[in-house]
């Protein structure tokens, strides 16, 4: 399944109520149409100046982890529903001993599309081939920063030659299996113009999938400036490099067509959280969910779940409350 076309799909679909009707009948019929998004531990081995895990105060709520007997029962709840599995949505997931059997258990319930959010400090090329194995279909690479001053000056903790043998081990199993890897690059003023030279850096061969994305208000983080403004003269320039370099290298390019898109919402999230199934140690999709002797479909009855997405077939955009930002991007095909 290529999940960047359905992306793509969602964005060229203007009319939020047909886009409502979809996910009402797939709903009814019991079939996937969630995006179930995996912490099974909620920890880092890493200190990045522009993530929550530099916020001290949060960190101390960020406790506890999955048993693989629990997430062996939220897979039996959830993955059937599940059109994608993203494992790693806010943590890091190498850090679980057991993730590739959560990996292998999604190819169990024939989820379409499994990928894995990690900053690759961890990653070896035993543990990569490990989760192909198992079934992983992509690697999704947080980075900010292409030179190794900026990348270790933003992701404390990190190690750049690490990395760099991470991408060199993509690039050498890529010839050899089928699999996608995708770079998300967050900036911000002090990181964007050197995404100009990215290709001096990254092979690519290495990697599949590039999104660049505006830097977010996570908490107290050690980075606080989020002021993007001054970069508003030299953002075009430096997108149409990366955009023509992405081209030449046959590589999928996603990025707000310009700064304001990156902090505005937008139509394409309307039915983002009615698709976002977030699973942690200390939630499953909803708070009430009692998903330990629940399924899926007797708490969707319970709520009023088709209801709700019916309902919402016939209300405005403004009713619905679009208020996030997700989903504010623009792909390029290459």
């Amino acid at each position: 399944m290529n999940v960047y076309k359905l992306l793509r799909l969602n964005r060229f679909i203007k009319n939020h109520r047909l886009k409502f009707l979809v996910l009402y009948c797939l709903h009814k019929m019991n079939m996937r149409y969630l995006a179930v998004n995996l912490d099974p531990i909620m920890a880092c081995n890493l200190r990045c100046t522009m993530c929550y895990f530099t916020d001290k105060e949060y960190v101390k709520k960020m406790k506890g982890q999955l048993k693989i007997a629990e997430v062996e029962r939220i897979a039996k709840v959830l993955f059937k529903r599940a059109l994608k599995l993203q494992i790693g949505c806010g943590t890091e997931p190498t850090l679980y001993k057991q993730l590739p059997q959560i990996v292998a258990l999604g190819k169990r319930y024939k989820v379409p599309y499994i990928s894995l959010t990690t900053n690759a400090n961890l990653l070896t090329r035993e543990s990569i081939i490990e989760l192909l194995d198992a079934g992983l279909d992509e690697f999704t690479i947080s980075l900010h920063g292409v030179r190794k001053e900026t990348y270790q000056t933003f992701m404390q903790k990190g190690q750049y030659e690490v990395l760099m043998n991470v991408f060199k081990t993509f690039a050498d199993l890529k010839r050899l299996r089928s699999f996608k890897v995708r770079i998300n690059y967050t900036f911000n003023k002090d990181n964007f113009h050197e995404l100009m030279e990215f290709f001096n850096y990254f092979d690519g061969k290495s990697f599949d999938i590039l999104q660049i994305r505006p830097i977010r208000k996570l908490g107290n983080t050690t980075y606080n400036d989020f002021n993007l403004m001054p970069l508003a003269k030299d953002y075009p320039k430096v997108m149409d490099i990366i955009r023509r370099a992405s081209y030449e290298n046959r590589i999928i390019l996603m990025a707000p067509s310009g700064l304001e898109d990156g902090a505005k919402a937008n139509d394409s999230s309307l039915i983002f959280d009615y698709t976002f199934c977030y699973v942690s140690p200390d939630q499953v999709w909803k708070p009430e969910f009692n998903w330990r002797h629940q399924s899926f479909e007797e708490f969707s009855k319970e709520i009023g779940w088709s209801r709700t997405l019916f309902k919402n077939i016939f209300k405005s955009k403004s009713q619905l409350k679009n208020r996030t930002n997700r989903l504010n991007y623009e792909i390029e095909f290459n």
